[in-house]
Order: structure tokens, then sequence, then C-alpha cells
């Protein structure tokens, strides 16, 4: 029987999951560091169907619903008969995660015959992707953000408070903001932008009709971010953009280089990256976002990301497979437990 691993990455676009088996992992000595995820090339799928979140937090049923057979399609075409291990780092954990600590290590043994479980915050396993298992500071940035931080002994976070609270700079919060500058416009306000005007009403029909349409989803947080790359359009890349598009953004970017700062390590050299799909917006962001991490952390190195959060969940599984994990476990971040409890 092949033993295998399964690793999910669960945010506000969608589920995302890889599966391949433990041998593939070869030598596990590297992952004391960091380094690649092993000899074998893991099966992934997806979903782009987000997890519901009720009033017991992020809905366990719901996940195991998409994560069942895109777990048992993988490990078939992956050669693995158990998924032994599996990682899933899922957006909201830290704060919506209790339902999934109380039942999900139980659904996954009793539909893939899964041993040991680890759950992680999306900003872990975005961390583990980008950085592996150095001291250092992560931004994940997509629908949410949130930065952690950690020496190796304990983890520091920042933000991810969810869209209504916070996720300041991320990729909802640019996109409701850019929303709110199109109303202003259609409202004759000041602030308001005519460009991002026009940009919303080819994107959602009649802002009018915003509203109704919007508040009573429960995928609001990713319609919202699905106008950021609208936002970038209008601000562009350089001079001749629309301001107050470009505003937008130069804020988002200093509510990233804030939330970095308040979990960086102290030291010289230390990294920092940032991950995630709100770099897909490109240097109308990330120019600014620069500028923001050299004034904010002058003694810090921002380096590009080694991985995405769901390279990430195969390095934690690499990591478990393994031995004693290097990150340190904290609750609401990093929670392992085993068939025996734990």
């Amino acid at each position: 029987m092949t033993d295998g691993y399964l690793a999910v990455d669960s945010g506000g676009s969608g589920l995302r999951v890889a599966v391949g088996a433990l041998g593939d992992f070869g030598d596990f000595g590297h992952f004391r560091g960091f380094g690649a995820c092993g000899r074998g090339t893991p099966v992934r799928r997806g979903s782009r169907e987000p997890v519901r979140t009720g009033a017991r937090g992020i809905h366990p049923g719901h996940l195991m619903e998409q994560l069942a057979p895109l777990a048992r399609a993988s490990a078939a075409e992956a050669g693995v008969d158990r998924i032994a291990v599996a990682v899933v780092g899922a957006a909201g954990l830290a704060t919506l995660g209790d339902a999934l600590r109380a039942e999900l290590p139980g659904a996954l043994a009793r539909e893939l015959g899964t041993r040991t479980v680890a759950l992680a915050a999306d900003a872990v396993t975005a961390y583990a992707g980008a950085l592996g298992f150095r001291p250092g500071a992560v931004v994940a940035a997509g629908t949410g953000l949130i930065a952690v931080g950690t020496d190796l002994t304990g983890w520091r976070r920042a933000d991810g408070w969810g869209h209504l609270l916070g996720d300041c700079g991320g990729g909802a919060w640019i996109g409701r903001a850019g929303l709110e500058a199109a109303l202003r416009a259609h409202d004759g306000r000041s602030g308001g932008s005519a460009p991002l005007l026009a940009r919303a009403t080819e994107r959602f029909g009649p802002v009018t009709d915003l509203p109704g349409a919007l508040y009573p989803r429960t995928d609001r947080a990713a319609v919202l971010a699905s106008f950021a790359p609208d936002v970038a359009c209008c601000a562009g890349g350089g001079t001749g953009g629309d301001p107050v598009a470009a505003g937008i953004l130069r804020d988002a970017a200093r509510h990233i280089a804030d939330s970095a700062a308040a979990v960086c390590p102290d030291g010289d050299g230390v990294r920092v990256a940032v991950t995630g799909g709100l770099l897909k917006l490109g240097r109308a962001l990330t120019g600014r976002l620069e500028e923001e991490l050299a004034d904010r952390l002058p003694r810090a190195r921002w380096v590009p990301a080694e991985g995405d959060p769901l390279d990430g969940a195969v390095r934690i599984a690499a990591g478990l497979a393994a031995g004693p994990l290097a990150l340190p476990d904290a609750p609401g971040m990093l929670w392992v437990t085993t068939a025996g409890g734990g």
C-alpha cells in the first residue's frame, strides 16, 4: 500500500489541492532548512468555489464536500492508496477555525484514512512556501491580507481580520475602495473617479444595483476583490493614470508595509516576502510597495517568494513526514494532531 500526502490551500477564491506519495520526498534532511519539495511532482486539482463560513466559522462539511472528491481523484492519478498526512491551509483559521479543529481530523480519517493532520492559517502555509523554515516575515496578499513573522520560537501576526474589519491592502480592500470611489463619482461627491465608475458599470452593470447584488452574497469578499484589477488598470504604472485609483494603490502598499513591519523579527538582512494573487496587479502596486517596504524596514531584505501557499502546505507535509516540524506550533496558527490524538 502506497501512503501519500494531501496539501490544501483554501482561500477566498476557492480550493486547491496537491497529492503525492510520501516516498517522493526521499531524504528529508533538507527540510530542516528549506529548499525544493522532494523528487516527485504532486498531482494538483482545484475548485473555484470558496468554502462557506457560518455561525460556527469555516464549514467543515462544505470543505469535505469539495475536498474528498478532489483528493480521491488526485490520489488515483498519483498512485496513492491512502492519504497518511494531510496539511490544510485555510483562510480565516485563526478566528474561524474551531469547527475545523473539532471535526476535520475525524472526517479526513474516515474518508481518506488520514493519520496525521495539520491545520494551518493560510499565512503559515504562505510563509512556508515563501521562505521555507527560515526566520523572517511574509505577507499573504490575495483576496484578504495577513502578515506573519517568526524567529522559529513563536509567531507574530498582523491583520487577517476579514474584509469587514481589516485585511487592509488586500484584494477585497482595494476593490471596495475602488467601488466606493465609483459611487462617489455617481453621486457627484468629492473623491470620486469617473474612470472607476465606468469600469464598475462595465463589470457589474448599473451601480445603483450593487448593494442589492453584493450584500446578500456569501462570497462578497471575492466579488469585491474581482474589481481590484480594474483599479490597477485605472491607476497605471506611472504618470497619466487616474489619481484616485493611484491613491488607492498607494494606500494599499502602505497598509501592506505596515503589516510586514509589525511582525518582522529584529536583525539585519532578515528576509521579507510578499506572496499571493495580489502581486498579479503588477507594477502599479509593486512599485509603490517596494518604496514603502524600504522606508518601513530598511534593515530587512525583500526577497521573491520561493513558492506559493500550496507549495508551503507540501513543505509542511514533508516536514511532518520527516519528524518534528521546524515551525512553531501555536493555537490558531499551526495545529498538528495524529490518529491517537495530540
